[in-house]
């Protein structure tokens, strides 16, 4: 699963990149992908639809409807990546409240991108919401590089 704030373009565009990689690779039937948002402001809206543009002109369809996060996605997936810090710690509060007895590994989604060196802290995924199209084109080329690295992490055992 994939966090972002409120699902409507970080997160949901991680989920088409993900699934489509999975497809072209054949192993789709094996995994469970979704995204959701910490936030509830968009529940049950569409991608964005400059996310939805530039989604469509890689070839990677973006039909989504915005959920918000639930603490059952903590037993529900066994990886949950957050696409920055405040959705980290934000479902790392609602573990904690619950007990601490997540089943999920909750992971920041950039400490996989490999454009990135080593050791340091993983930025966040950028918010592309409120600037123009150049940053929806940067945060395609994040997500899809670092959904690559997630996928091969997953195929060679090093993510359950």
């Amino acid at each position: 699963m994939f966090v972002c704030t409120g699902n409507i373009c970080r997160s949901p565009l991680a989920q088409a990149v993900l699934e489509k990689m999975a497809r072209d690779r054949g192993v789709a039937e094996h995994l469970q992908v979704e995204s959701s948002g910490t936030d509830g402001w968009h529940v049950g809206e569409n991608a964005d639809s400059r996310m939805r543009e530039t989604a469509a002109a890689r070839g990677v369809p973006l039909d989504h409807r915005a959920r918000q996060f639930s603490p059952g996605d903590l037993q529900d997936f066994d990886l949950i990546f957050a696409m920055g810090s405040n959705h980290l710690k934000a479902i790392r509060e609602i573990d904690r409240r619950r007990g601490g007895q997540a089943r999920a590994r909750v992971l920041l989604f950039r400490e996989f991108d490999p454009a990135l060196p080593g050791g340091g802290k993983a930025p966040d995924v950028p918010d592309p919401y409120y600037g123009g199209p150049e940053g929806f084109h940067e945060v395609y080329r994040i997500v899809e590089r670092t959904c690559d690295e997630i996928l091969n992490g997953i195929q060679e055992g090093r993510l359950p």
